[in-house]
């Protein structure tokens, strides 16, 4: 499944969102969900423990200023690869 966080990570059920988290789900991360990618934030280390990848729309991250402040275990990617995703992946959740 492919989950996007479009909300800042403060505002959004982090928990809720770990639960239905599956090995083999990405998670993108979007608009305010990119938040959750800054270096040194609590929310890296508890995404990159999921059996998952996480990735940053570079997109989302340049317009809000944060690309040189992202973690080095986020994927940053465009928005091809956020289609590739969306083909891949049957279900999409958004948080």
């Amino acid at each position: 499944m492919l989950h996007t966080l479009s909300r800042s990570p403060w505002q959004c059920d982090i928990d809720t969102l770990l639960s239905m988290l599956r090995e083999g789900d990405d998670l993108l991360l979007i608009q305010d969900g990119v938040l959750a990618a800054l270096e040194g934030s609590r929310f890296v280390e508890i995404l990159t423990n999921a059996p998952i990848t996480v990735s940053a729309l570079k997109d989302d991250l340049d317009a809000r200023g944060l690309s040189g402040q992202i973690s080095a275990k986020i994927d940053v990617v465009g928005y091809t690869d956020f289609v590739n995703l969306t083909v891949t992946h049957a279900s999409q959740m958004n948080w």
